[in-house]
């Protein structure tokens, strides 16, 4: 088990504040927006194994920072992982293995996720949208920049919660095309459950929550867990399979 005093500062990119069993977590670079690379990719994962191993977590907030979920990826995000530009199996085995924990872990937090997406998300937007309640911005946009346009396979776990959101048709055709939703197009998809301005997320997604956590504490625990169960069996038959041939295919892409 974890306590909340072990694990409150211990990731630079993101910022953490719990208050009467609610943890609100905050992605951050350096206190600005979160732009996607390395030090996320391998925090993030982490993080919510920790979140997930503290009871006293009853409910998690999860947004943003400044005007953008995730908008911005370091283009260097494999670095020195890459010994002269070139994906080697034990180079790829550490990007499979963050991006593993990345999901499941998020999967294992068994108290309700409310994500408040307080600008664009075009980088991992699976992380909001894996969420029980997902609150956006009226400027907030959703997409899948990093992998199919830019010559990878979309095999990052977008590979299923996007046919499963959208639809068989629809979810391939968001992928393949770089399809960029607007925060209407997603509440009109099903994807998002509200959307507001900007400075109504946060005393929303506190509303929400407080609403919630009106029910007995292991009511709202199993609800998490029964309705996560289909999510985590999809992401046990896919998630692997989809990492390894985006890895397979991007050994071709990169240049050598």
């Amino acid at each position: 088990m974890r306590e909340f005093k072990d694990y409150a500062e211990k990731y630079s990119h993101i910022r953490m504040d719990r208050r009467d069993g609610i943890l609100e977590i905050t992605f951050h670079s350096d206190g600005g927006t979160l732009v996607w690379g390395g030090g996320p990719h391998g925090q993030l994962g982490p993080a919510f194994h920790d979140i997930a191993q503290d009871r006293e977590n009853r409910l998690v907030i999860m947004t943003g920072t400044g005007d953008a979920f995730i908008e911005e990826i370091n283009a260097e995000i494999l670095g020195e992982r890459l010994p002269k530009n070139k994906i080697t199996p034990m180079t790829w085995d550490h990007i499979y293995s963050d991006a593993k924990r990345l999901l499941m872990n998020l999967l294992d937090i068994e108290v309700p996720i409310i994500a408040a997406v307080n600008g664009p998300v075009n980088i991992h937007a699976e992380l909001a949208v894996l969420s029980d309640i997902v609150l956006a911005a009226d400027h907030a946009t959703f997409a899948d920049a990093p992998h199919f346009p830019n010559g990878l396979v979309p095999g990052d776990g977008v590979h299923v919660i996007w046919p499963y959101l959208l639809g068989r048709n629809r979810g391939r055709y968001f992928l393949l095309t770089g399809q960029r939703l607007s925060a209407q197009e997603a509440l009109q998809l099903g994807v998002v459950s509200e959307v507001m301005p900007a400075n109504k997320l946060l005393p929303r997604a506190r509303e929400l929550a407080r609403q919630i956590l009106n029910q007995p504490p292991l009511t709202v625990r199993y609800a998490r867990v029964v309705m996560t169960q289909e999510l985590k069996k999809l992401m046990l038959e896919h998630l692997s399979h989809g990492l390894a041939l985006q890895g397979l295919a991007a050994n071709e892409y990169w240049p050598s």
